[in-house]
């Protein structure tokens, strides 16, 4: 099982010095993989619950704010040379898919092919109110831009019609390193979400499930990819417990359920910090 890093990357305290040596200091230890999250703007009031807190609350805002993802990668890119680089997630339905499927592939072209494209549908309705995005049927809006950014990143000459999207004939370029394009993980645990990945999914990022939350889920995962011809092998099964405790022996259960990358969070307000979880981490689980 491969050892990834969350990283919810938050200013003031986290800037260029500090990704620069989270970035190397991760690649040295021997982590897999390095994945941000993502929310462009946030408010101090809203009626959306974040999933992943008892009392809804997204645990950052005030005069906080998380770094755009794919900056930041193309940022940690350009600091390191085998370390893989995921959006964890990128909020594909709220952003135009040509503008997305443009800085994915120039991060993957700068890095060589190590991005791993992370995606999500969103739960903060305000911020898609915010982009002029409509909140509704946004899980239908993602897997029709996501097929504009297939062709983008495909074809030499990329065009779509669809409900959502109209893009004429046209030309991207550079193309993804990776062929036919950064394998695509979907984050969630609800249905829908379980069943994007077994559409379409080349991994699944299950965030803040426990154990027996993640055996769940893969039984039913299981269950939709058998529907479609496909199986378990197909993916690569990444798992961020977040607020689950870990420890070497759930470590271990996590692998026996059958996770492939597991995905531990650093949050450090200075570097010291942020080396004495990476240190921590990579004692514990990379060795």
């Amino acid at each position: 099982m491969r050892i990834s890093i969350f990283a919810p990357v938050i200013s003031p305290y986290n800037d260029g010095a500090y990704l620069k040596a989270l970035a190397i200091g991760a690649e040295e230890r021997g982590f897999h993989g390095i994945w941000l999250g993502e929310h462009v703007v946030l408010f101090d009031e809203y009626d959306a619950e974040y999933p992943y807190a008892e009392d809804g609350r997204i645990p950052v805002g005030g005069e906080n704010g998380l770094l755009e993802p794919i900056t930041g990668l193309a940022y940690m890119a350009a600091c390191t040379e085998r370390i893989r680089l995921g959006t964890g997630v990128c909020l594909v339905p709220q952003r135009n898919p040509v503008y997305t499927a443009k800085e994915i592939a120039a991060v993957d072209y700068l890095s060589n092919g190590r991005v791993d494209f992370g995606v999500g549908v969103g739960w903060l309705e305000e911020e898609f109110t915010a982009l002029q995005v409509p909140f509704e049927r946004r899980g239908a809006r993602c897997r029709e831009y996501l097929d504009v950014i297939a062709s983008l990143w495909r074809d030499d000459v990329s065009s779509f019609s669809g409900e959502f999207y109209n893009l004429p004939p046209c030309r991207q370029y550079p193309k993804p390193v990776q062929q036919p394009g950064p394998p695509i993980y979907f984050g969630g645990e609800s249905k829908p979400a379980l069943r994007r990945t077994a559409d379409l999914g080349q991994g699944w990022y299950g965030f803040n499930t426990s154990v027996e939350e993640t055996r769940d889920c893969l039984v039913r995962l299981d269950a939709m990819l058998e529907q479609r011809g496909r199986k378990r092998e197909d993916l690569d099964i990444v798992i961020g417990p977040y607020r689950h405790k870990l420890t070497k022996d759930t470590a271990k259960e996590y692998e026996e359920a059958g996770v492939d990358t597991l995905v531990v969070m650093i949050v450090g307000r200075d570097l010291d910090e942020m080396y004495r979880w990476l240190d921590r981490f990579a004692e514990d689980y990379v060795a």
